[in-house]
């Protein structure tokens, strides 16, 4: 059985392409480093209208998260607000978190 994982990425400044190339290599990084094959939450929000605020993809985010056996932290985490929180609720949450 594979373990369903949660992909957390920087994405300010990136165009669509460029975040989902991104993260077809932390799937491709967390399968190696887990030994095993990954089911990826579907993190990729394209449904929220213009007037959506960065605080609309974080709420779902969130939601997300608590489906997750492990939580994937892309590089450059640590300097995106949103992966920083999505880290700590990781963290006081008991959900296992790994850098790729």
């Amino acid at each position: 059985m594979s373990k369903t994982i949660f992909i957390s990425q920087p994405m300010g400044g990136l165009s669509d392409e460029q975040v989902l190339q991104e993260r077809a290599a932390a799937i491709s990084k967390a399968k190696a480093l887990l030994g095993e094959d990954v089911a990826p939450l579907e993190t990729f929000f394209d449904d929220f209208g213009p007037a959506a605020k960065p605080l609309d993809y974080l709420a779902r985010s969130i939601e997300f998260l608590t489906k997750a056996d492990v939580a994937i932290f892309a590089p450059g985490w640590q300097n995106a607000r949103g992966c920083r929180i999505e880290h700590q609720c990781a963290e006081d949450y008991g959900i296992p978190v790994m850098e790729v």
